[in-house]
């Protein structure tokens, strides 16, 4: 949205914390809002953004704003690979990123990732080396590890700010918000508090009591009552609002986060939001985004299509594919943005053999119709992430006898279908030669059953073994060993270099020259 530069004034950073699951985000923001309450996190890892504002004093002499009272917009961003998508919608949202590094463990796999969307969205980032009061804490270690891994910080070859903290004492946080502050300064971020708010979408819930909401973070402009809200294809009229702490609000600015409650359909979380005057304005950009969508859907659908086209296809591969087996899901989760981990997880986990197909996926209470969409044809298992199931679904699913999985912990639900996968996947049955002999002699042969005579050339051949019986390399016949015999003693195997007496049954008269192969079936 345009603004006009005479009304441009400085605006407080919007600051996305950043790094490797344990590194101590959650312990940090906990310091920073001076509160020992859980940030919402279940098996100590955090399972969606959650915006805070903060006030901050900075120390005399730093920077030009020292010793006034400053407002800075938190957000606390999941560590877990699985949340890879709502981290990068942190820094994206985001102003400035605090990459938290342990100073016990350095650069792990994650702080590499969030590094790579702190950088590829152009963010401007600060280093926090945590957990400097640990007895294994080695800070000179882990700057050496942070250049080794790319992450240039000052003093080390780079120009990157790093603080050493402490988010358990304290030690180091007033100096990072002191370095906040110094960056938010440098890149000036400013906005328009005269024209209608706009911002992103970092959060959306669907709440049995309050209905369909939406955590927002205004990036410019002004929110209040009376106004319209728009966002992709879904609209609110804004009666209801909270401020971060779950308090009721008249109005907002921005780089604060708002609840915005009375969504008439959940909005995506990521997408932009707008707000209008009147109900003609609303209506006016929901038109526009909704045949934006279509447009883009055909285009997509169109070059699916020639992409599709454009592949030869060979009968002879269509007729040997591979036939996937498919596990059906249904899945529900608390907010948007877990409900987005979720499915991420869930697709990883397809195999050549075997894959996960979400028939349905959604926000809010696993439901009665939750239920019923999963008892089809093929009954699909139903899985919970932060949320519950309402009796008369239990009942139903019960009676169904249809699976329901309820999980908090992202690892915990990842683990559980693996082994579903696992124990789903359809085995293949694979014929492994254990033994090879070739035919020197033919005693006798009455009907199907025929005695020979044979060396080992290759392995063992065993008593009661199925066996192929090969003509110049081509099996001509299945058959099985009924008695086998050396130096005639009955024997159960005769192993490679000796010759045997063997009574085989088979339906074709084997030959002298032919070869017998010794098979077992595998299950894989």
């Amino acid at each position: 949205m345009q603004t006009e530069n005479h009304n441009l004034i400085s605006r407080p950073p919007v600051v996305a914390i950043m790094g490797h699951i344990d590194h101590g985000k959650s312990t940090l923001l906990s310091f920073i809002r001076k509160s020992n309450k859980p940030l919402n996190e279940a098996g100590g890892i955090t399972q969606h953004i959650s915006a805070y504002e903060v006030e901050h004093i900075s120390k005399e002499g730093l920077p030009a704003q020292a010793g006034k009272k400053q407002i800075v917009t938190f957000l606390d961003t999941p560590g877990h690979e699985a949340f890879s998508g709502i981290r990068a919608r942190g820094a994206s949202v985001a102003d400035i990123a605090v990459l938290v590094v342990s100073a016990e463990d350095g650069v792990k796999p994650q702080t590499i990732e969030a590094l790579k969307v702190i950088t590829e969205s152009k963010t401007p980032y600060i280093v926090a080396i945590n957990k400097i009061d640990k007895e294994g804490a080695n800070i000179e270690r882990t700057k050496q590890n942070l250049a080794e891994n790319g992450i240039y910080i000052e003093g080390f070859g780079g120009d990157v700010p790093a603080v050493c903290i402490s988010a358990k004492t304290g030690e180091g946080v007033p100096e990072l918000f002191d370095m906040i502050m110094l960056v938010a300064e440098i890149n000036a971020f400013s906005g328009n508090p005269s024209v209608p708010a706009s911002g992103v979408v970092i959060e959306s819930n669907l709440d049995i009591k309050k209905g369909i909401s939406a955590t927002c973070v205004i990036k410019n402009g002004s929110l209040e009552k009376g106004m319209f809200v728009t966002s992709g294809i879904s609209t609110a009229p804004i009666r209801m609002m909270e401020n971060y702490l779950g308090r009721p609000i008249d109005r907002a600015s921005f780089s604060s986060p708002v609840r915005i409650i009375g969504w008439d359909i959940i909005p995506e979380v990521g997408n932009l939001f707008q707000t209008h005057k009147t109900r003609e304005e609303t209506r006016a950009q929901i038109e526009k985004n909704m045949t934006d969508r279509t447009n883009k859907t055909n285009e997509t659908a169109q070059l699916n299509s020639l992409a599709s086209n454009s592949v030869t296809k060979n009968p002879e591969q269509e007729e040997n594919a591979i036939v996937i087996k498919k596990i059906p899901l249904v899945v529900k989760a608390d907010t948007g943005s877990s409900l987005e981990a979720v499915l991420s997880e869930i697709k990883k986990l397809s195999t050549q053999e075997i894959e996960t197909q979400v028939i349905s996926s959604g926000i809010g209470t696993i439901s009665e119709n939750d239920v019923r969409l999963a008892n089809g044809k093929d009954k699909a298992v139903i899985v919970g992430f932060n949320t519950k199931i309402d009796s008369p679904a239990k009942n139903l699913a019960d009676r169904s006898g249809i699976d329901v999985k309820l999980f908090d912990i992202i690892y915990k639900m990842s683990e559980w279908l693996k082994e579903t996968l696992v124990t789903r996947t359809p085995k293949t049955q694979i014929l492994e030669s254990i033994g090879r002999a070739k035919v020197l002699k033919i005693f006798s042969k009455v009907k199907d059953r025929q005695i020979i005579g044979a060396r080992v050339e290759k392995g063992m051949i065993t008593l009661g073994s199925q066996v192929k019986i090969l003509r110049r390399d081509v099996e001509i016949v299945e058959g099985k060993i009924r008695e086998l015999q050396q130096k005639k003693i009955k024997t159960n195997e005769v192993k490679e270099g000796a010759e045997f007496g063997a009574l085989i049954e088979a339906k074709i008269e084997i030959a002298i020259g032919d070869y017998i192969e010794d098979f077992v079936i595998i299950e894989r």
